[in-house]
């Protein structure tokens, strides 16, 4: 096997840790596993902190790992916090606009602690704790 995940389950959500060789195939592959990890705990919120080594993906690969994911998971996933260690560039932003264009809810950080700090709002949204963030600002 080209990578390890590394399971913490948190209060409200799942935090993988990926580490190994940084391939389409890899990515793919860890995707599915955490996904069926997610069905089986049933827990619809996930931070994935990937840490692959080796070269980066290319746009292309990006591109149909982002939009065919997005299509496989929606509905699966609630939430879905990705922290890429080794990211350089815009990358990591294009999968994310692919994703959301296709409805999926991911959202790309540069540190666990911001990407744990927007998955814990977005459990205290759905419970109704909090007030959602896009919502326009009261009028006087």
């Amino acid at each position: 096997m080209s990578y390890q995940l590394a399971i913490s389950a948190k209060p409200t959500y799942l935090h993988v840790e990926v580490t190994g060789e940084n391939s389409r195939d890899t990515v793919a592959r860890y995707m599915d596993e955490i996904v069926r990890l997610c069905e089986a705990r049933n827990c619809a919120r996930v931070l994935i902190e990937e840490r692959l080594q080796g070269p980066r993906l290319g746009t292309l690969d990006v591109f149909s790992l982002a939009a065919a994911g997005s299509m496989r998971y929606l509905g699966t996933l609630k939430s879905l916090a990705y922290v890429d260690v080794n990211a350089s560039g815009d990358t990591m932003q294009f999968a994310e606009n692919v994703a959301v264009n296709r409805g999926f809810p991911v959202r790309v950080f540069t540190t666990v602690e911001a990407a744990e700090k927007w998955l814990l709002g977005e459990h205290q949204r759905a419970a109704g704790l909090a007030p959602e963030s896009d919502a326009p600002a009261p009028r006087d």
